[in-house]
């Protein structure tokens, strides 16, 4: 009797997160399906999509994405994976330094980078003024697909080195003494031997490198000017200064979705081709760099590392200047963090402790239950509730964000302008990363371990609780990170669901932006630097490791 009580209890939790994900999730996005063919008089139509594809206005936003996504990826993957290996198969000095200085460069809000460089390098930027003035010459316009592309490759080529250095690592030396016996040596065994060894690796990274730069909403919104972009399309026909339509923004949001969707699935098919497993039983032992090689070495990583982190490095200076909107005056002060103290701050700050502390609370329990009925308990329903919970990983957040004002904008539910909402999208937005840190994990554990504790008395509810989850600790605890530093820098859902009543850090720092209250922005932007810098280091000092692990 006690076993089968056991099973129902599981399979309990599992209909629960299939109700749950029905709820909050396929029932939204029924919602814009819906509203994008059906027409105000209730009549079905397709005359929201036949306005897209007629119209190379709106189709070209698509064609845009796509090509400044890729551009990004592929810039990613030409500085981050030499950056990587550097890293992993020579012995740098400051290397821990390079690993958290490329950590925080990613762990920054996006619009704050494209908010930093027009002060760097825009029309009247520092960087731009003071090479006019002391060579004459006009350097070219950081605007458009340019400047979205330096900003974005800028923020997003960490996440091509955390991955990287995860997969080589793990590549057995043994491997690359038997290609150097057989005379592939230098660059070639890095293309023919490494790159090969590391290539599903390399798709990962790119498909989530791709996947943010697609739905960057902040970005190519600041500095993109006449280069008009998929999310910010969508954003423009929803919450636009220039009139609304609703419907056509769900026909977008739908577009949006098929293409992410076929992009994907894309890359699993591609992976596929690349399946196999890499264990080093022999881990290659890190090389003393020497001569001119070494240098060059030297030069490219800390450079690279400079050019990303002067974005951070500028908004904390400027937020200690005297400014007036947009102009630098003479003198620092804490007038721009008083300034910040009048203006929402305090209920900003609260709300981003409050709404992420609660999402990342719920995050983790979910991940760590999902991840068990995955992993432990596999069957097509807990498959199933896996796939649809990683569905939001593909998805632009402002579609996540209309999805959840026509879902709950309106009786019985009527959560819109709540507390619920925000956290209800910052769970479904950043879930996915703890699952899939979750579920490696415990792959990765024996279940041996498990029966061994269960033959000695413990009941299956103790193990799970005593000795499964405390196993799972290092995957929840790198995945938990993750899922808070995107919390708390979330724009392209927020600025959907915000009022003054429930707005945050970044929302703040985004409407000072947009306000042109430069010194406003640059307080806000100081502080949420600083909040994502101090979880960094709290994550390093639990897991008592100088990974993060995706």
């Amino acid at each position: 009797m006690k076993k089968t009580i056991r099973l129902d209890m599981w399979k309990g939790i599992s209909f629960f997160f299939l109700a749950l994900f029905l709820l909050i999730l396929v029932y939204p996005l029924f919602g814009i399906l819906r509203q994008s063919v059906i027409s105000g008089e209730g009549q079905f139509t397709f005359a929201e999509f036949q306005k897209f594809f007629s119209q190379p206005y709106y189709t070209k936003t698509i064609i845009n994405s796509l090509t400044v996504s890729i551009a990004i990826t592929l810039a990613t993957l030409l500085i981050g994976v030499p950056f990587a290996y550097f890293y992993s198969f020579y012995q740098l000095k400051g290397a821990k330094f390079l690993f958290v200085i490329a950590i925080l460069c990613t762990m920054s809000a996006p619009f704050i980078g494209a908010y930093s460089w027009i002060m760097l390098l825009g029309r009247s930027g520092l960087i731009t003024k003071f090479i006019r003035d002391a060579f004459g010459i006009r350097i070219g316009s950081i605007y458009g697909f340019n400047g979205i592309l330096l900003v974005q490759a800028l923020k997003l080529f960490p996440l091509v080195f955390i991955y990287m250095n995860g997969v080589f690592k793990n590549i057995d030396s043994t491997l690359l003494e038997a290609a150097e016996n057989m005379g592939c040596t230098g660059i070639k065994r890095f293309f023919k031997v490494i790159i090969q060894l590391a290539m599903p690796t390399i798709l990962a990274a790119s498909l989530l490198v791709f996947m943010r730069a697609f739905a960057d909403f902040g970005t190519p919104l600041l500095i993109g000017e006449g280069y008009r972009t998929f999310p910010v399309e969508i954003y423009n026909q929803y919450l636009g200064e220039n009139g609304t339509n609703y419907s056509f923004a769900s026909a977008i949001s739908v577009i949006a979705i098929l293409v992410t969707t076929a992009i994907f699935f894309l890359q699993k098919w591609i992976t596929k081709r690349y399946n196999f497993p890499i264990s080093a039983l022999h881990p290659v032992t890190k090389k003393t760099p020497k001569g001119i090689r070494g240098v060059l070495m030297y030069v490219y990583c800390y450079a690279l590392i400079a050019i990303a982190f002067l974005p951070q490095l500028y908004i904390v200076y400027l937020s200690f200047r005297n400014m007036d909107g947009a102009v630098i005056k003479d003198g620092f002060s804490l007038g721009n963090f008083e300034m910040a103290s009048k203006r929402l701050l305090g209920r900003s700050v609260s709300n981003t402790l409050i709404f992420g502390a609660v999402a990342l609370i719920i995050i983790i329990l979910f991940a760590i239950l999902i991840s068990y009925l995955v992993v432990r308990r596999s069957n097509p329903l807990n498959n199933g509730i896996d796939t649809l919970a990683m569905i939001p990983y593909i998805m632009p957040g402002s579609v996540i964000g209309i999805a959840l004002v026509i879902a709950f904008g309106k009786q019985p539910f009527a959560l819109t302008g709540t507390a619920a909402i925000m956290i209800m999208a910052l769970v479904i937005r950043r879930m996915p990363y703890t699952i899939r840190s979750a579920t490696a994990t415990l792959q990765n554990i024996p279940i041996s371990t498990e029966e061994a504790a269960i033959s000695l008395g413990a009941s299956k509810l103790k193990t799970f609780a005593r000795v499964t989850v405390p196993m799972m600790g290092n995957g929840i605890i790198s995945g938990a990170v993750l899922s808070w530093v995107a919390i708390v820098t979330e724009l392209s859902s927020a600025i959907i669901l915000y009022n003054n009543r429930n707005i945050t850090m970044t929302m703040s720092a985004y409407v000072a932006i947009s306000r042109g209250n430069y010194g406003l922005a640059a307080a806000f932007s100081t502080l949420l630097t600083a909040l994502t810098t101090v979880s960094l280091i709290v994550y390093l000092w639990l897991s008592k490791s100088e990974d993060i692990k995706l």
